[in-house]
C-alpha cells in the first residue's frame, strides 16, 4: 500500500480538505458542548496575560516572583474597587436615565419627522418618497423598543453571570500563580525549536493587539467624552464608553458612532449631526496617527480573512471569540509563514532562566 508522502500533491489536498472540515465542525460541537467552561478558560487566560506586564514590571523593580504577583493583584484589586465604586455607579444611573429617556427621545424624532414629511408633501417629490419618512419612523421605532428591552435583559443576564465571572477570577489567580508551570508542560509536547517560535508569536501578537486595542479604546472614549460634554451632549460619560468599548473589536467603533449619532439626533437632529462628525474626526485622527504608533503593523491579513475570522470567532465564543479572532488569525498566519520560509529548525534555545515563555 503506497504511503502517503508517495502520494500526488493535488490527491493530498483533496484528501486533506474534508478532513480539515470535518476536523473543525468537531471543534464546533465539543467547544459548544462545554460552554460557557471554553470561554470562562479563555478569559481566564488573557486575564492572566494582562496581568503578566504588571508583575514583569515590578520584576524589573527587583522584586521577586510571588512578590511581583501579590503587588499585580493587589493593583488590580484596587483599580476594580476604584471603578466599582465611582465610574460603575455612574454608568448604571445613566443606562436607566437612557431607559426612561428613551420614549421622550422616540416622540421628538416622531415630531422632526413628521415635520419633514409635511415638507416632502409640499414638495414634487414622487409617492413613495414623500411617505419615506413614515417608515423610517415606524421601522426606527420598533428596532429602539426591542433595544430598550434588549437593555433589560442584558442588565438581567448580567446578574445571572455573577457566577462565571467569579469564576474567572479564580481561575485567572490560579493562572497567575501556576500559569508558567502549565505552559511548560504542554509546550513539552513540542519539538523545542517549535514552541520557542510559537511561544515568541502568541507573545507578540496578543500583546499588540490586547494592550493596544485598549489604549486607543480608552484614549478615544477620553476624549470623546471631553468633546461630548463641551457640546452639552446628554449621557455623554455612557455614549463616550460605549463608543470607546466598540473600539475593542473589529469594525465595532463605526458601529458605535452610527448607533449613539442616531440616538442623539432622536433628540435633536442636528446634535446628531455633531456628534457624528466629530466623533468620525476623533476616529479618524485616532486611527491615523496614534494607533498606527501602538498597534504597528498588527496582523498584515487580507480583510477577506480578517471578516472570516471575526465570523469563525462569533460562532465558536460570542463576543469572547469576537475579541480572540483576529489575534488567533496573526499568529495562524505567523505559523503558516513559518513553516513555508522553514523557520522551523532548531537554530535557537531557550536561555537558562526560561524568558522566552508566554502568557505566564
Amino acid at each position: 500500500m503506497p504511503s502517503t508522502n508517495k502520494l500526488p500533491q493535488w490527491l493530498t489536498i483533496a484528501l486533506a480538505f474534508p478532513l480539515t472540515i470535518l476536523n473543525g465542525w468537531v471543534l464546533l460541537q465539543v467547544v459548544d458542548y462545554f460552554q460557557p467552561l471554553v470561554s470562562i478558560v479563555v478569559a481566564a487566560i488573557i486575564l492572566a496575560f494582562v496581568l503578566d506586564y504588571p508583575i514583569k514590571f515590578f520584576q524589573k523593580q527587583g522584586a521577586n516572583r510571588y512578590l511581583a504577583i501579590g503587588g499585580a493583584l493587589l493593583l488590580a484589586v484596587v483599580l476594580v474597587v476604584a471603578l466599582a465604586f465611582t465610574l460603575v455607579p455612574l454608568i448604571l444611573k445613566q443606562i436607566d436615565e437612557l431607559v426612561d429617556i428613551l420614549p421622550v427621545w422616540i416622540d421628538s424624532g416622531t415630531q422632526q419627522l413628521q415635520a419633514l414629511q409635511n415638507w416632502a408633501t409640499t414638495q414634487p417629490l414622487p409617492a413613495n418618497l414623500s411617505s419615506l419618512p413614515t417608515q423610517i419612523l415606524d421601522k426606527l421605532s420598533n428596532q429602539l423598543q426591542s433595544f430598550t428591552g434588549k437593555i433589560v435583559s442584558l442588565a438581567v443576564d448580567t446578574i445571572g453571570t455573577f457566577v462565571n465571572v467569579l469564576l474567572t477570577v479564580v481561575l485567572t489567580i490560579y493562572m497567575v500563580l501556576n500559569g508558567q508551570s502549565l505552559w511548560d508542560g504542554l509546550f513539552q509536547w513540542l519539538p523545542q525549536h517549535i514552541a520557542i517560535k510559537i511561544r515568541q508569536s502568541l507573545r507578540e501578537d496578543f500583546q499588540n493587539y490586547f494592550i493596544g486595542q485598549a489604549t486607543v479604546g480608552a484614549v478615544l472614549s477620553v476624549v470623546l467624552i471631553l468633546i461630548f460634554v463641551g457640546l452639552k451632549v446628554p449621557l455623554a460619560l455612557l455614549f463616550g464608553l460605549a463608543i470607546g468599548f466598540c473600539a475593542l473589536f473589529p469594525f465595532g467603533t463605526g458601529i458605535g458612532i452610527t448607533i449613539v449619532s442616531l440616538l442623539i439626533g432622536l433628540k435633536n437632529f442636528w446634535l446628531g449631526v455633531e456628534v457624528l462628525t466629530v466623533s468620525i474626526a476623533i476616529d479618524q485622527v485616532n486611527a491615523n496617527f496614534i494607533a498606527p504608533r501602538l498597534l504597528g503593523s498588527l496582523t498584515g491579513l487580507n480583510p477577506v480573512w480578517v471578516v472570516i475570522s471575526l465570523l469563525l470567532g462569533i460562532k465558536l465564543a460570542g463576543v469572547l471569540g469576537l475579541l480572540l479572532a483576529i489575534p488567533m488569525a496573526s499568529f495562524i498566519k505567523d505559523m503558516a509563514d513559518s513553516w513555508r520560509e522553514g523557520e522551523f529548525h532548531p537554530t535557537t534555545a531557550p536561555s537558562k532562566d526560561g524568558d522566552y515563555s508566554v502568557l505566564e
